[in-house]
């Protein structure tokens, strides 16, 4: 995800993959601020009626919405592939801050979780969702920590897009309501589970057309012969 398009490209190929990252961060950026504003801006108030059933579990709130906060920032900063070449520093800097707010987030998920009256069905999805996110970012800290490089840029490309379920839940659920289905304790599971997992699958299947257009440029000579198989 760095929105860098090859060299081997013509210069309007180039500006168009630009153009595309750019509306798709842009589109990221506005449904991320819209689920920031809606989802923490109820409980600016402490007494506030939104808290519901979390009044007696907020302080597992509260962690969970400060390291999500923290998450949903920080993730975009971590993939500007410019920024990351000048200030190595602090990408790793900005990066630890990252997986700090990550962890906190999942330890109040835990507790929200281990707490909640909720259908069995809906508390196994958000901890399927937790886990996935643990597992994606453990992992690439891993990667990183080993100087794997672009296994660690895979692996937080994942994370990143375990990160945004929130967000692409609050948008599924209207939608499905509005097709007409009734927000059932297994719609809601089925759309926590599909808010991960369906970005994850559009993450591989991206990853792997890119690695086969790149694949078929290296079998493309200069005059535009195809070089002999070498395997």
């Amino acid at each position: 995800m760095t929105g860098i398009a090859p060299r081997s490209a013509s210069p309007r190929a180039r500006l168009a993959v630009r153009l595309a990252w750019a509306v798709l961060w842009l589109l990221l950026a506005i449904a991320s601020l819209e689920f920031l504003l809606a989802a923490y801006g109820k409980y600016r108030h402490l007494d506030s009626d939104a808290y519901g059933m979390f009044m007696t579990r907020r302080g597992w709130l509260w962690m969970h919405l400060a390291g999500g906060l923290t998450t949903v920032l920080l993730g975009p900063v971590q993939f500007l592939t410019q920024w990351r070449r000048r200030h190595p520093r602090l990408h790793r800097l900005t990066g630890r801050a990252y997986l700090v707010g990550m962890l906190v987030a999942a330890a109040g998920a835990t507790g929200l979780i281990a707490t909640s009256p909720a259908p069995f069905a809906i508390r196994l999805a958000f901890a399927a969702t937790a886990l996935a996110w643990l597992t994606t970012g453990l992992t690439g800290l891993i990667a990183i920590r080993r100087g794997a490089v672009d296994r660690h840029q895979r692996w937080m490309t994942r994370n990143y897009a375990v990160t945004l379920a929130p967000v692409i839940f609050r948008l599924s659920l209207p939608v499905a309501i509005a097709g007409g289905l009734a927000p059932s304790p297994t719609l809601i599971a089925t759309l926590l589970w599909c808010s991960w997992i369906v970005p994850l699958l559009i993450c591989e299947s991206v990853r792997r057309l890119a690695q086969v257009a790149r694949s078929s440029r290296r079998q493309i000579s200069p005059d535009g012969m195809p070089l002999p198989d070498t395997r």
